[in-house]
């Protein structure tokens, strides 16, 4: 195993060389240890990749790289988003998987977390691309892992929305609440961190960002979806479009008044 871990490393390196920016050396040393080798290794080996290339984003809690798959004659763009287990906010993620049933059995050990982390955001991107939701679709999860559908081209990123040029705000605006009513009423998630910043937009807005995403059943989703309204109400009616008020937006969404006021979101 160690020598099909130095050869990928070999092959990371090749890519490195190729790469104008310096920067992107140190990022993916940080992010691509043995262990995540070895997994990206075993992704190439299964024919979900053939190549990695640069960074394309950098977080505080992942990277996300453009990769290659070379099939039948075509080259196929990917996205592969890596978790760092080294900057692991503990306290941070686990607000947002505690009382999740699809993580009832999570061992408080940093690995673990990460790889559930990671696995919430790989299930949350399947529900929220199956009830209609424009997210980069969803390939394959292995532990810090997950391999996605790349939102750019050539290697290039699509902009968020708030660096990207709109010509018809309003059209993206409806789009966008659209998207949150679905989450709502068909995926039966809330997005929780939703903003001009984890909105991509390439021809259309693409939501991205997942892994705090919660199910219903979580305490403070309805909390989470006021945050999220009052963050997308502000941004579009900056930009200058006619938006409903948040009382108007949370019945849309939910078919029910809101009743509370949510001071400290």
């Amino acid at each position: 195993m160690d020598k099909r871990v130095d050869r990928f490393d070999r092959k990371i390196d090749r890519s490195r060389v190729r790469r104008k920016r310096s920067e992107d050396f140190a990022t993916v040393q940080a992010v691509v240890d043995k262990r995540t080798a070895i997994i990206l290794y075993g992704l190439i080996s299964r024919g979900y990749l053939s190549s990695m290339k640069g960074v394309v984003a950098s977080g505080k809690e992942s990277n996300v790289y453009w990769a290659t798959l070379e099939k039948d004659g075509k080259t196929r763009d990917l996205a592969v988003k890596i978790f760092r287990i080294s900057t692991l906010d503990f306290k941070h993620i686990w607000g947002y998987i505690e009382g999740d049933p699809r993580f009832t059995r999570i061992k408080r050990d940093t690995s673990s977390m990460v790889y559930a982390w990671a696995e919430k955001e790989f299930k949350n991107l399947k529900l929220a691309d199956a009830a209609g939701v424009r997210v980069p679709k969803p390939i394959v999860c292995r532990k810090n892992v997950i391999v996605m559908e790349f939102i750019g081209e050539n290697g290039v990123s699509a902009p968020r929305l708030r660096e990207a040029v709109v010509e018809d705000p309003e059209s993206v605006f409806g789009a966008v609440f659209d998207y949150v009513i679905a989450l709502y009423r068909k995926a039966e998630l809330v997005h929780a961190d939703l903003s001009e910043y984890n909105i991509l937009y390439w021809d259309e807005p693409v939501i991205i960002d997942v892994s705090q995403a919660v199910l219903l059943s979580h305490p403070h989703a309805l909390d989470f979806l006021v945050r999220d309204l009052k963050n997308i109400l502000r941004y579009f009616s900056g930009l200058g479009v006619g938006v409903p008020s948040l009382e108007e937006a949370y019945k849309d969404v939910t078919g029910e008044e809101l009743k509370w006021r949510q001071e400290n979101l």
